[in-house]
């Protein structure tokens, strides 16, 4: 019996920790019922590279923008590039961008600069943006609702382990929040609490591999064929059969990134 198509929403397979085994990944990817990848571009001086394993591997998307972390350090990015960019037939999300304050909170200004040309971005192109958020709660709560009342757009929390406000406020706006290993380790039952208090056709999964393997692979290499094993903590968070949640994020998925519906 085959498994269960479901998704990977965001990984990152440009990275170092994969050279050379894309293929292998990507079988294994398959053997688990990971139909779609979405490899995601933090600097833009790598996108060329990322769009490549977008475009050799039929399975595999591709987003692209600045990780807040990295925003100090390169030339600020422009509304103009991503919508430029955005016109490949398999890049599919704004991102990922963001706040992230635990560890750059020094180029606070700067990042929060750019998470504005991202929304706008992603405002004129109609791709869903990917945003990324560390320690910076309240400025992402005020800035997603300021750049709300300019004109809609779509949005996922990737890899979301927030406060349960800033997870009430993205679904408040009509945002996705996106499930990653955080969600199966033994501590994380506040986290599992909020995405069992949200709905469930507003929940993503992913693996932001390499990083954050789910148990039992915590502490080792992510890929992407661990996305079931988050899936599978997700289904029982929300009381569903595996397949059914499954489907579920699968059709959540779609309606999001319609680029790369199943």
């Amino acid at each position: 019996m085959t498994n269960p198509i479901i998704v990977d929403s965001h990984c990152h397979l440009d990275f170092p920790d994969f050279e050379g085994e894309i293929p292998d990944l990507i079988a294994r990817a398959n053997d688990a019922g990971v139909a779609r990848m979405v490899t995601i571009c933090t600097r833009l001086k790598n996108e060329p590279s990322v769009r490549a394993i977008a475009e050799t591997y039929a399975p595999v998307f591709y987003a692209a923008g600045a990780h807040p972390m990295h925003v100090s350090e390169e030339p600020m990015t422009t509304v103009d590039q991503l919508i430029e960019i955005a016109q490949h037939p398999k890049m599919v999300g704004i991102g990922e961008t963001g706040l992230d304050y635990h560890y750059t909170s020094e180029s606070a200004e700067v990042q929060k600069q750019s998470l504005r040309i991202h929304i706008t971005a992603a405002r004129e192109t109609g791709l869903p943006l990917i945003i990324h958020s560390r320690a910076a709660d309240d400025d992402m709560i005020e800035i997603l609702r300021d750049e709300r009342t300019k004109g809609v757009y779509s949005c996922v929390m990737h890899c979301f382990s927030s406060s349960a406000e800033l997870g009430r406020a993205a679904l408040d706006l009509g945002f996705y929040l996106s499930m990653s290993g955080i969600a199966t380790f033994k501590k994380s039952q506040d986290l599992r609490d909020i995405f069992a208090n949200a709905p469930v056709d507003r929940v993503l999964v992913e693996t932001d591999a390499p990083y954050l393997a789910p148990v039992p692979y915590r502490g080792k290499r992510n890929e992407p064929a661990y996305t079931a094993d988050t899936a599978r903590v997700g289904a029982e968070i929300f009381g569903m059969d595996y397949a059914d949640f499954a489907e579920q994020t699968t059709q959540n998925f779609s309606t999001l990134f319609s680029k790369a519906a199943l």
